[in-house]
């Protein structure tokens, strides 16, 4: 299709040359060239989008702008992978040019490129444009929260069947809260509920709207996209329930209309129910339209922050999800340790609780330094980011990413002190399984811990004493309803890390090992 047959205004000449001849133009590096072709364009409510995927829908590229204020019109040039984007306002044109300067644009998790057209407004000819028109007209008839006219019968959206969705998350390679869900999905209208559950080894949840018209724009705008790079990828259907039946505020699952409910025999909820506010400068959006930006992309400029990105951060904050670490190595550098204490398998139970620890190993000629490998670079920068400056064994210790990218066992027979330790097929790692539960109590060190798989018959007196024997006070403790699980709470976070060392798979008798992670509650 040769889409300039559809433009009604002349594209300036120098338009197409000045795109191709550099693919950084629109790059988030701040560079010169980048800055001289904005300057050399001048602001517009028409923006021109290069190096589209093949596949790309006017769906995904009229996401691109949604966030930013009503998208007016598109022209997509299927052929040169490009499109067209016209909004409401140059306000807003100017706000979607200067947010995806700092936050690099993706669709379909491949980069593209914005800038300011020369041409001033878009003239298109519905017959040539006839699906984009059609996609526009829904979209935008959904945005203002009424049916899209048929006059041309190109489209006939059918109202809303409810204001619930089902969604699945396929690829969780990272966790995904109720607080993630519940930042994503309020930026279409008031989430009213949401109850999440895992079914068929699926991490899924039901949200309901307060309007049928909010959860249809959700469900257009989102199914299909990924929360994280290339994972956790949103799969939306209406579900066939319109109102859902919310018991406990907690982990699991909120009604935000009633505050007042109980927390339930699960992990206690935050009262605070803002835990990912939009921060100060935030857009009120998510995120580009085919990947979401990956988990902490602060812009450099203008204090803006893809909310979706403030989503994750505000999670890795409370321990729930792994900052990005795309390209960093995930081995750790530990200092400052008590060399007199310090063992591999402490280290390994330790860094554990935020990732599967693959090989540990203490420093021969500095004793008070290890390395830790994880399984990834997320793991890592996740570990360091909960345990630098924790107290262990008495002394500050200082965590930092290493520059070497694997731990190196030493030959046979050399490492007579048992100084390094291979655990690449401990049974013990906690994140082995995609979507596993654990991904979802992740918290940073607490006085509180939380015990699970506790053997039929052990009490309280039996924990107290277990926990007391690891050198530290057992200030408050609660037995969960099964009394399969307990919360215990250490007079301070030091002995929580050194009860966790020493206790997390203790031996109960009867192939029963106790399972203790950090909590979010307090007794």
């Amino acid at each position: 299709m040769d889409g300039d047959v559809a433009v009604g205004v002349k594209r300036g000449s120098d338009e197409l040359n000045m795109y191709s001849s550099s693919p950084n133009s629109m790059t988030a590096n701040g560079s010169e060239s980048k800055k001289q072709r904005l300057d050399e364009s001048p602001p517009s409510r028409v923006l021109h989008i290069r190096k589209l995927p093949n596949e790309v829908t006017e769906t995904e590229v009229i996401a691109l702008g949604l966030p930013f204020g009503k998208v007016t019109n598109i022209l997509m040039l299927k052929g040169k992978n490009q499109a067209f984007l016209e909004l409401g306002t140059e306000e807003a044109a100017i706000t979607m040019v200067n947010y995806y300067t700092a936050v690099t644009p993706q669709v379909r998790n491949s980069p593209v490129f914005i800038q300011y057209s020369n041409h001033k407004e878009l003239k298109t000819d519905s017959a040539l444009n006839q699906r984009a028109q059609a996609v526009l007209q829904a979209v935008s008839a959904v945005q203002d929260g009424s049916s899209p006219s048929s006059d041309q019968g190109v489209l006939e959206l059918a109202p809303p069947p409810s204001p619930v969705l089902r969604i699945i998350i396929d690829n969780m390679f990272y966790p995904v809260t109720l607080d993630v869900l519940q930042q994503i999905f309020s930026k279409f209208g008031t989430v009213m509920k949401i109850i999440t559950f895992t079914k068929n080894n699926q991490f899924q949840a039901l949200l309901q709207f307060s309007d049928p018209v909010n959860a249809q724009q959700a469900k257009l705008s989102l199914d299909g996209q990924n929360i994280y790079n290339s994972c956790c990828t949103l799969r939306i259907d209406f579900s066939k329930l319109v109102n859902l039946n919310v018991k406990y505020n907690n982990d699991k699952s909120r009604d935000y209309t009633r505050p007042d409910l109980p927390t339930g025999d699960g992990e206690s909820t935050n009262k605070d129910h803002s835990l990912l506010g939009t921060p100060s400068g935030a857009l009120a959006s998510y995120s580009s339209g085919g990947g979401y930006s990956s988990s902490l992309s602060l812009s450099q400029g203008g204090g803006a922050i893809s909310p979706l990105s403030a989503a994750a951060a505000a999670a890795a904050a409370a321990g729930r999800v792994a900052l990005s670490g795309s390209g960093v190595s995930g081995v750790l550098l530990a200092s400052n340790l008590n060399e007199e204490m310090v063992t591999p398998q402490s280290l390994f139970t330790l860094f554990g609780v935020y990732g599967d620890v693959q090989r540990v190993k203490i420093l021969y000629n500095k004793k008070d330094s290890a390395l830790i490998q994880l399984s990834d670079g997320n793991q890592a920068q996740l570990a360091m980011s909960h345990l630098n400056g924790q107290k262990v064994f008495g002394k500050v210790m200082r965590v930092t990413l290493s520059k070497h990218q694997t731990v190196a066992l030493p030959r046979e027979g050399l490492d007579d002190q048992l100084l390094t330790k291979d655990f690449s097929g401990s049974p013990l790692h906690r994140f082995k399984k995609p979507g596993s539960k654990n991904f979802q109590n992740i918290f940073p060190p607490s006085a509180t811990l939380h015990l699970s798989n506790i053997r039929d018959g052990v009490g309280e007196d039996d924990l107290r004493l277990l926990f007391s024997n690891s050198g530290g006070t057992v200030k408050a403790f609660k037995f969960f309803q099964d009394r399969k699980m307990a919360l215990i709470q250490m007079s301070s976070v030091e002995e929580a890390i050194q009860a966790l060392i020493d206790l997390h798979n203790y031996d109960m008798g009867g192939n029963h090992h106790l399972k203790v992670s950090f909590s979010k509650s307090t007794i």
